[in-house]
């Protein structure tokens, strides 16, 4: 990659970013007692994220469409996008923790990052516990099988 595409590459990555996580902070997703309101549909159930989730959706559609349709990426010579499509025990177990994790906690690890600024000692107790954990799944993880780009 040449020296202009890296710098390009660095700053549409730092554009994403930044978008990304004023989008967090702006629909209230980095707002743990809003999260959990959103969750509790049978007390005091808030459904606005639902606006932000369907949102999200018309965002995200046009997207993944337009990726389909390039044979390469911007920035790289291959896309890499999950080829697996099997339902085992270890995703149903990860999907449950997270799950658990994001309802207890009111935080999943986007608006997590985007809060720390913030300071909160929810999220300076969430963000260190949750890095221990990728780290754990991670050790404990098993070899991922091979695949041959297409």
């Amino acid at each position: 990659m040449s020296w202009g595409a890296e710098i390009m590459h660095f700053f549409s990555t730092l554009f994403a970013g930044l978008f990304f996580g004023s989008g967090l902070i702006l629909s209230g997703m980095a707002n743990p007692t809003k999260v959990q309101n959103f969750l509790d549909i049978f007390g005091t159930w808030d459904p606005s994220l639902a606006f932000v989730m369907g949102g999200a959706i018309l965002v995200t559609a046009p997207g993944f469409w337009f990726v389909q349709k390039r044979s390469t990426p911007f920035f790289h010579d291959m896309f890499h996008l999950p080829t697996r499509s099997d339902i085992d025990a270890r995703l149903v177990t990860g999907a449950a923790i997270f799950g658990i994790g994001w309802g207890l906690g009111g935080l999943c690890p986007g608006p997590a990052v985007t809060s720390l600024p913030f300071a909160t000692s929810g999220v300076l107790v969430f963000v260190p516990a949750m890095l221990v954990g990728m780290s754990l799944a991670k050790l404990t993880a098993l070899p991922s099988r091979k695949t041959i780009p297409a």
